[in-house]
């Protein structure tokens, strides 16, 4: 992300962490930490953007959020159902969604156009939905 800032963009930096480690919490609690630490050292006029898993405990990038150098932090579903990624993506306040996976859930080639746009809009608006739900 160095040589990004260096050439005067903003990177998107996306440190995923598997939803089925056993370890997933102390992986997120460790990488806040990293990611308050590498911020810190930024100058005021070198942003970043993140793109993170949704985490175990609610608001636990708050700080990471709010931090001056962060210009958006956008939630990946990380292979939760779109429906378990709605559901914890309410819970957090300034996540909005990335959801690549989540998205595309129940979209099948054997579709006809209709079904296949009214199953994307039904998954476009429940996201959109849990993106503004977050304070």
């Amino acid at each position: 992300g160095r040589r990004i800032v260096a050439a005067g963009l903003s990177p998107i930096l996306e440190p995923e962490v598997d939803i089925k480690s056993p370890e997933k919490e102390e992986a997120e609690v460790m990488l806040k930490a990293h990611l308050l630490e590498h911020l810190n050292q930024l100058l005021p006029n070198e942003k970043v953007m993140l793109k993170l898993t949704l985490p175990s405990v609610d608001n636990l990038y708050k700080e990471v959020i709010d931090h001056p150098n962060v210009l958006r932090v956008v939630a990946l579903s990380g292979g939760y159902t779109r429906e378990e990624a709605n559901a914890i993506l309410c819970r957090q306040d300034g996540m909005v969604a990335s959801f690549s996976r989540a998205l595309t859930e129940g979209l099948k080639d054997q579709m006809t156009v209709e079904e296949f746009d009214a199953q994307l809009d039904e998954s476009i608006g429940s996201i959109f939905f849990a993106s503004k739900a977050g304070k």
